[in-house]
């Protein structure tokens, strides 16, 4: 149920001693094909971290043999010296398993600022080399947590080929075609051209649905990497759904693992004029402060939503919106409805639907509430 469940991959994770905890630092994946097409969507923040430069240069051509993932620091705001350390590592890993350093992706993880050890790099990645097996998945991804408390894997398989993935992530969770560091494999016959069409349709209305914290990070990634060992290829409808499930199901376990969470809230918008508007509702609220805090006191504080969507351009008259929240309709056309005592928001599950009443487009932002526990994890992070 990992990277490792499709055919021709192999994968490792190790304790390289970039994390002073001793903790499993440094993950690779290996495609040994015999396809090895691959696609990447990479975060949208104009700061970005060294390893998503080079990658970026690594995917032009749509081949990929492996990626290495190292958390415990980003690479990012360090300079050139940095980037050589991206380079030295990639390096690394094409004399590891005889590849050409430029089809090897790299993905860092961590605080911002720091330089990473380039010997410590190197000598992991020999390491986890020597430790590549076709049932590592589930070591690399330990090897790539940093606040996350739980390795998040997950696979499908249908018709003679499967797809599987693994994800890191528990904070600075925001859209920006990537929201985290994600590694996905399929062993379907594909071409890099139908894999970048599947996971741009699959990352669209999954991973870019998960607005945790409104922060986006320096370094998301999130590749897909084909092997072809299967010999199947399938419609590329059939595909994309597939990939799409397996990115729905990192993401709701990102969700449930974001830093201090003590609820998960689905935003669901309905009656909007068009998805990109019911996408921007739902991204109001998720991000309003004011109504995150609510859900965390369990307030169902419905005013805090129709605020919210009042700042937004969405096409919609505020005397006629409608906001549930867990099943209880608390606000009809802009006025009070049933009672908030109703509303239970003990659960850690919170879904709110907001109906417009302009269009028939709907869309789900998926977020957190805003707790003590955020505050002092991100208060403390450097330390």
């Amino acid at each position: 149920m990992s990277v490792t469940t499709p055919l021709g991959f192999d994968a490792a994770g190790i304790a390289a001693g970039i994390k002073s905890s001793g903790a499993p630092d440094l993950a690779l994946v290996v495609n040994r094909g015999p396809s090895q097409a691959a696609a990447v969507v990479f975060t949208s923040n104009r700061a970005q971290a060294n390893p998503i430069i080079w990658s970026k240069e690594v995917i032009k051509d749509g081949t990929v043999s492996a990626i290495v993932l190292n958390s415990g620091g980003a690479n990012c705001f360090t300079g050139s010296a940095g980037f050589q350390v991206t380079h030295r590592t990639a390096e690394a890993v094409a004399a590891a398993l005889d590849v050409s350093a430029g089809d090897v992706l790299v993905c860092s993880t961590g605080l911002i600022g720091d330089q990473l050890d380039g010997d410590v790099l190197a000598a992991g990645v020999a390491t986890a080399a020597a430790a590549l097996s076709a049932d590592g998945g589930e070591h690399a991804a330990r090897a790539i947590m940093t606040t996350d408390t739980v390795p998040k894997t997950a696979s499908v398989s249908k018709g003679g080929w499967s797809i599987g993935g693994i994800a890191k992530g528990a904070g600075m969770l925001a859209p920006g075609l990537a929201t985290m560091l994600v590694v996905i494999t399929t062993d379907a016959l594909l071409d890099s051209a139908a894999l970048d069409t599947a996971l741009r349709a699959s990352t669209r209305v999954t991973f870019d649905r998960l607005d945790s914290d409104g922060c986006m990070s320096t370094n998301d990634q999130v590749s897909l990497l084909a092997s072809g060992a299967s010999g199947v290829t399938p419609e590329l409808a059939e595909f994309t759904a597939a990939l799409t499930a397996v990115c729905a199901e990192l993401a709701l376990k990102l969700q449930a693992d974001a830093e201090g969470a003590s609820h998960n809230i689905a935003i669901e918008v309905v009656g909007a004029a068009s998805e990109d508007e019911a996408v921007e509702v739902g991204r109001s609220v998720a991000r309003n402060n004011l109504f995150k805090a609510a859900v965390f006191g369990n307030d169902p504080n419905w005013g805090r939503v129709l605020a919210a969507i009042g700042t937004t351009q969405a096409e919609f008259d505020p005397y006629n919106v409608d906001v549930s929240m867990n099943g209880v309709r608390v606000c009809h056309a802009g006025e009070p409805d049933q009672p908030r005592e109703l509303v239970d928001l003990s659960p850690r599950d919170t879904h709110v639907l907001i109906e417009l009443h302009v269009g028939a487009a709907s869309a789900t932002i998926f977020t957190n509430d805003l707790t003590h526990d955020y505050v002092h994890e991100n208060s403390a992070y450097a330390s």
